[in-house]
């Protein structure tokens, strides 16, 4: 069964038209490449499907429910986490207190049990603690728990967000540009981080112009131009498809 699926998704902002007819899906433990050339409304789509924008047209299902119009937070709610193009961490805060925040998004306790400090809210924190670690042991930062996300080198702020995404317990991880910036050593690293991911049943959808990472890791690709979906389907096909190469070398 999908667990993602995108129906004739179509998004204009006044006169124009950043996706066309967009559909495609999901499944558990898949990995999809979402290509295409700068421009082509790769980024729109995770700002649709993650409740930053709102499709002109079309829907969005998650495990069989509309998630078309729902706000960030809810979508996160359902198990549907991201990383973002340009790194958004709380810079200010440390490794470990980033995916407090994400972690959070699963705690049970209301406002008043954290005002009185009860023990289960105090269990509740404990809990989330051990889960935020857990994260960042995963993204091979367990030993930097405690340092400011500002201070960490750029490629481990990049694992940083995979695991604060990590962090809310997702069953979807939306990644977007994770190799940009690394270094042919990080990009391996990552591209195991990702197979360890999917080890879990996780999915991912994955935006990224590297494409020895594309290749290497993804199921299945979906490419876009334009706002248009031009293709879909194995790596392989990709990569011998006519349409793909003109919409990124030129005829």
């Amino acid at each position: 069964m999908a667990n993602l699926v995108l129906d004739d998704i179509c998004v204009r902002f006044g006169g124009l038209q950043a996706l066309t007819d967009v559909s495609f899906s999901l499944s558990e433990g898949e990995v999809i490449g979402l290509i295409g050339p700068n421009g082509a409304g790769k980024t729109t789509v995770f700002n649709v499907i993650t409740g930053v924008y709102t499709a002109s047209s079309g829907k969005v299902s998650y495990d069989g429910k509309t998630i078309t119009g729902l706000r960030p937070y809810q979508v996160l709610s359902m198990g549907v986490a991201r990383t973002f193009q340009n790194i958004r961490l709380f810079q200010n805060m440390t490794a470990l207190e980033n995916c407090m925040v994400a972690q959070h998004a699963r705690s049970k306790k209301g406002v008043i049990g954290a005002i009185l400090r009860s023990p289960s809210q105090r269990r509740e924190e404990a809990r989330i603690q051990e889960k935020s670690q857990q994260a960042l042991e995963f993204m091979g930062l367990g030993s930097m728990a405690d340092e400011v996300a500002s201070n960490l080198p750029y490629g481990h702020q990049r694992r940083l967000e995979i695991a604060r995404a990590l962090a809310s317990e997702p069953h979807t991880i939306l990644l977007d540009e994770p190799a940009a910036g690394l270094n042919p050593s990080e990009s391996m690293e990552l591209m195991k981080a990702i197979g360890r991911i999917t080890d879990l049943g996780i999915n991912v959808l994955m935006v990224e112009h590297d494409m020895k990472v594309v290749m290497g890791i993804c199921n299945r690709i979906v490419v876009l131009d334009h706002g248009v979906m031009i293709a879909q389907g194995l790596p392989e096909e990709i990569q011998q498809n006519p349409d793909v190469i003109e919409a990124y070398l030129g005829q």
